[in-house]
Order: structure tokens, then C-alpha cells, then sequence
């Protein structure tokens, strides 16, 4: 699908529609929660957690990984909106595990001539992912002292969520 199709949508009701199903919404979510998860189109977070639109901030990446711009993101969703929990949800199957940091700076370095200023966050294994992630996030100093953050890996064919626990303090 191209984005003309996603224009024409639009053109065909489709601002109308998201109008109306934001009417009435405060701009805090209303479940005080942030959803990190990955950009692959096969997941439906609001299906996942039969949300409704403005129960939850939904911030979403290559594999769903911590990054300096979902900080700066889970930090204003936290200290201005109100939010104070956390879901972390990387899949099985996830496109980043298929390469590494190095591969893929070294390709494009190849084809431009520079290299990226990013990480790509690759990894192997979803569980350690989301553990370096709860980690990371549990001792970030911007986040609100009462975050608090839970992981998951979501088997992306049966729809099942494993919980990832990271005991506290660690």
C-alpha cells in the first residue's frame, strides 16, 4: 500500500472519522500508561490490550527497544501527562535480530560513505531486549521515581504475551 492510498482514505472520511472518536478525550491517557513496542505493522496494540483510543500513549520503533528518543518521550508522556506505568512488548520474529549493529552500519557506510550517528538497538534474543530495556528504564533518572515498568514478548502468530521479570533492584 502506498501512501496515496492512505491519502485517499483520508480524503474519504478518514479525518472526520479520527474527529470523532477524539472528541471528548482529555490529552492525559486515561489508563496513565505507555505502550513501547515495535513499528511491525502485523501488531495492533489497541487489539492486543482492547484499548480505546485515550486510555494509553502508544510509542513505537524498530523492534520496540529503548532509545534516547523514547526517553525524551516516556519522560514528557511522565511528567507532563500524568503517566506512570510502562509496557515494554518486542516480538518473536522481529526484523532486528536478522542483522547486527555492525552489519548494518558497515552496509551503509558502503553505499554512502558515511556512517549512521545511531544504533539500530539489534538484537537476538527478545527476552534479554526487554530486560536490558526494563533495566534501563528502572534506573533513568528522568523518568518519575514511581514508574513502574513491565516486558513482554509477544508471540506475534498466537497473540500470546510472555511476561519478561526483571526482579527489582537489579
Amino acid at each position: 500500500m502506498s501512501a496515496d492510498e492512505l491519502i485517499k482514505r483520508y480524503e474519504a472520511g478518514g479525518g472526520r472519522l479520527a474527529a470523532a472518536n477524539a472528541e471528548g478525550l482529555a490529552v492525559p491517557p486515561s489508563l496513565h500508561t505507555a505502550v513501547v513496542t515495535c513499528m511491525d505493522s502485523r501488531i495492533d496494540v489497541f487489539a492486543l490490550f482492547k484499548m480505546e483510543i485515550g486510555e494509553a500513549h502508544v510509542l513505537r520503533n524498530a523492534g520496540g527497544v529503548v532509545t534516547d528518543d523514547v526517553i525524551r518521550s516516556l519522560t514528557i508522556s511522565q511528567r507532563q501527562l500524568g503517566t506512570r506505568d510502562v509496557l515494554l512488548v518486542q516480538h518473536n520474529g522481529c526484523g532486528l535480530t536478522t542483522f547486527t549493529d555492525d552489519e548494518f552500519c558497515e552496509e551503509l557506510a558502503a553505499e554512502t560513505g558515511m556512517r549512521p550517528s545511531w544504533r539500530t538497538h539489534a538484537f537476538r534474543d527478545p527476552a534479554q531486549s526487554v530486560r536490558r530495556d526494563i533495566t534501563q528504564l528502572r534506573h533513568d533518572p528522568f523518568l518519575h521515581p514511581d514508574t513502574r515498568v513491565r516486558g513482554f514478548v509477544l508471540d506475534i502468530h498466537a497473540g500470546v504475551l510472555d511476561e519478561v521479570v526483571v526482579p527489582e533492584g537489579a
